[in-house]
């Protein structure tokens, strides 16, 4: 079966997920390379244009949150990420196959989706207090962490929760806190694992003429035979 394109809309953000052959902890220090994937990343989203709004590492997964200016944009990003982990590692291919990601409908499941990557190292990997994990923007956006990165770009939704940074991340912090509900969770995995989009008809109808292909899957079994005029009547 032909591996379907990139897909791609102008100005929707996307969920990424890439997983790795070789866990970070096989390095002398994962910590350290860790870091520097993140330093990495912020020279990344700079050189290919893409607005990162979110991301989290852990031992055997980038997950990100972003919106790239162009179709190029996150698959450069990832490919620059590949060579360089690969020229540290040694080890050869560094992803499992290729990396996964979904278009998201603003004000409807981008704040869902931060918070299922932000929450990624509690869900998948038991640990606890996410938000203070070092290798995610959850510190960031909840107000665990002091200060800001320049690379991290706050998308509308996240903006739009209020009117002083404060108040921005009391109200993530306890969206956060909150958690998804299992039918939540569950559709962003769908829609990650399926490489769609993820929104309400109407969002799927708007990106048929703007998207690189079609954003939902398409209907199981052979399409109804019409039957002739004649036969009908």
């Amino acid at each position: 079966m032909a591996r379907l394109p990139r897909l791609y809309a102008p100005r929707i953000a996307q969920l990424v997920h890439a997983r790795l052959v070789h866990s970070f902890n096989t390095a002398p220090d994962a910590g350290k390379l860790m870091s520097q994937v993140q330093a990495w990343l912020a020279d990344m989203v700079y050189v290919h244009k893409v607005a990162l709004h979110g991301w989290t590492l852990v031992d055997d997964s980038i997950l990100l949150l972003a919106t790239p200016e162009n179709g190029q944009g996150i698959s450069r990003v990832m490919q620059s990420l590949g060579r360089n982990l690969a020229a540290s590692l040694r080890s050869g291919p560094v992803f499992q196959g290729r990396y996964r990601s979904a278009l998201l409908e603003p004000g409807q499941w981008v704040l869902p989706a931060m918070v299922w990557l932000e929450s990624f190292t509690c869900r998948e990997k038991g640990m606890d207090a996410p938000e203070l994990w070092p290798w995610s923007s959850a510190g960031i956006h909840t107000g665990a962490s002091l200060g800001s990165v320049a690379w991290l770009t706050d998308h509308e939704d996240y903006w739009q929760t209020g009117n002083t940074p404060f108040d921005r991340q009391a109200r993530y912090r306890e969206m956060f806190h909150h958690g998804l509900s299992m039918n939540e969770s569950n559709r962003i995995a769908d829609a990650l694992a399926g490489q769609w989009a993820l929104g309400s008809e109407s969002f799927l109808q708007s990106l048929s003429g703007s998207a690189s292909r079609r954003v939902s899957p398409g209907k199981r079994g052979r399409p109804r035979k019409i039957q002739p005029e004649s036969e009908t009547r």
